[in-house]
């Protein structure tokens, strides 16, 4: 590794934006993604419409980067996982190769969920969970108490789940598929009803709504929910699909590696952000307007929720892929104007743009879900993409530990599948 030059010293010292973007080797936008992510802290200048930051901060994280940068430039210090599931570049994502948001819009999600376990198109295909192994996870989440979370409930459905399946230790992909196919529908039923005028059948999004809402589901929000829950299946190796991958690596069975996502996923930076936005979103509706409601997250010194992606530098297209279903949705109407206006508001403090997990918090929030019904889809839907790399990390050496992918799959563009 090449000598690195010293940073200069700016202790007790604070930078303009555009000192920490020099300092930093970024454009200034970048900056304030750092701030999105909480890997930089800001003040605003007093009385001024521009921020400042901690000088030591600022050049910590430039001596991260460097060291980062540095062991990734041929040296072999770089960690990364072979994988042929998901590619995430040019603010554009694709499994397998497929463009995702086009796969979610013509696909339903049990069909993209088989195309990233299988790259093979099975058209019309429906999960059912057989009555014995919904019973015995519906019993388990029953003991819980009534204010267990939703990952709770389905931590416990799955271990249920493994518990009463002998076969479990099979690691064998038809094993592990026919597992698959089973433990996503007994996950939903095992979550308590809300609407009970539907029952188990149909489509997952159909079944997964009468667990989330108590109105009855128009089609055009039921295919919002269908194509929400196909958009998030898997998102490359987010943390909580890292750890799904390491369980899978020691040779844990599905439900375990599942249940190592789930464990994964409560937190806020990951599958309960759009919790988060939720909250928001019904604070601007209910002052009718995102300025003052952001203006308190500044003043307390919270990162805006529901905005900004470390991986798309300009806009998620996952928000905007169920932003377009959500405008087709009247009711949805006001929840989308207060999710426009955050975002407008904002941009005055950070060039961010609204991610999934706000658009998620629009269909949430015009559906008359809970603010935890965003953490639950997000679950459902990325328990199949942790099954896909499950399977996918069975067939490698034991052992592995490699946290970042490296896409080895077909380059885009590649067909839709029929």
């Amino acid at each position: 590794m090449r000598d690195q030059e010293p940073l200069p010293d700016h202790a007790g010292q604070r930078l303009s934006t555009k000192e920490a973007a020099e300092l930093l080797g970024v454009k200034p936008e970048t900056v304030y993604a750092y701030v999105s992510r909480g890997q930089l802290t800001s003040r605003r200048v007093p009385g001024g419409r521009g921020s400042t930051f901690d000088a030591k901060e600022v050049e910590a994280l430039a001596r991260r980067n460097r060291r980062d940068n540095g062991g990734s430039s041929g040296s072999g210090g770089e960690l990364s996982v072979r994988t042929r599931i998901t590619l995430i570049e040019a603010d554009r994502y694709y499994f397998r190769g497929v463009d995702a948001t086009e796969l979610a819009a013509r696909h339903s999600y049990e069909e993209v969920a088989e195309w990233l376990w299988t790259g093979r198109s099975r058209p019309g295909a429906t999960f059912t969970a057989p009555e014995a192994a919904v019973a015995v996870a519906r019993r388990a989440v029953d003991a819980l108490p009534e204010h267990a979370a939703p990952t709770d409930r389905l931590r416990v459905a799955a271990i249920a789940a493994a518990a009463a399946d002998p076969l479990r230790f099979d690691l064998s992909e038809e094993a592990v598929l026919g597992t698959a196919r089973v433990l996503i529908p007994t996950l939903v039923a095992a979550l308590p009803p809300v609407l009970h005028d539907q029952g188990d059948g149909g489509p997952l999004a159909h079944r997964l709504w009468t667990r989330l809402s108590g109105r009855p589901a128009d089609e055009a929000s039921l295919r919002a929910l269908d194509t929400a829950l196909a958009l998030l299946v898997d998102h490359d190796l987010a943390a909580s699909t890292l750890a799904v991958r390491v369980a899978a690596s020691a040779r844990a069975h599905a439900y375990a590696a599942v249940s190592a996502g789930l464990g994964v996923i409560e937190g806020p930076l990951h599958g309960a952000a759009s919790g988060l936005a939720h909250k928001l979103l019904l604070d601007v509706l209910d002052q009718g307007s995102a300025v003052p409601v952001i203006a308190d997250e500044l003043r307390a010194g919270r990162r805006i929720p529901g905005l900004g992606h470390r991986l798309y530098p300009a806009e998620d297209p996952r928000a905007r892929a169920l932003f377009g279903l959500l405008e087709q949705i009247p009711k949805a109407e006001p929840a989308l104007a207060a999710a426009h206006d955050i975002a407008a508001t904002a941009a005055r403090h950070a060039p961010l743009h609204a991610n999934v997990d706000l658009a998620l918090a629009v269909l949430t929030a015009s559906s008359g879900m809970p603010a935890t019904a965003g953490e639950t889809i997000f679950a459902v839907a990325r328990t199949a993409g942790w099954i896909a790399h499950a399977l996918e990390e069975y067939g490698e050496r034991p052992l592995r530990m490699r946290p970042s992918g490296h896409y080895v799959g077909p380059r885009p563009p590649q067909p839709l599948p029929e």
